[in-house]
């Protein structure tokens, strides 16, 4: 067996499949399947966690706040630049019009 198996989407599955819902254990089914110890775990944890509404409404939580950040940042650079225009054009306002 070589290091940094890939295992196609499929196969994930199916492998989830027979710890959760054949309650198989996790040693078995990595041990009759040829997995690298340790990797099944990880596969059913994520499996689970997509499965709880809880990390579901948090992770969408997290990104709508990661996605506000960024566009409170985007406001407040347009702010900043807005400051800076009327401080120049408040400094002489005949040197900015065509009079």
């Amino acid at each position: 067996m070589r290091a940094n198996r890939k295992y196609d989407s499929e196969f994930k599955r199916e492998a989830v499949k027979l710890v959760v819902e054949e309650n198989r254990s996790i040693r078995e089914v990595e041990s009759s399947l040829g997995i690298t110890h340790g990797v099944l775990k990880g596969w059913v944890q994520k499996h689970r966690d997509q499965q709880d509404p809880a990390v579901v409404a948090q992770r969408s939580t997290e990104a709508e706040l990661k996605q506000l950040r960024k566009e409170v940042e985007k406001l407040r650079r347009e702010r900043d630049i807005l400051k800076k225009a009327v401080a120049i054009f408040s400094t002489d306002p005949d040197r900015y019009s065509d009079s």
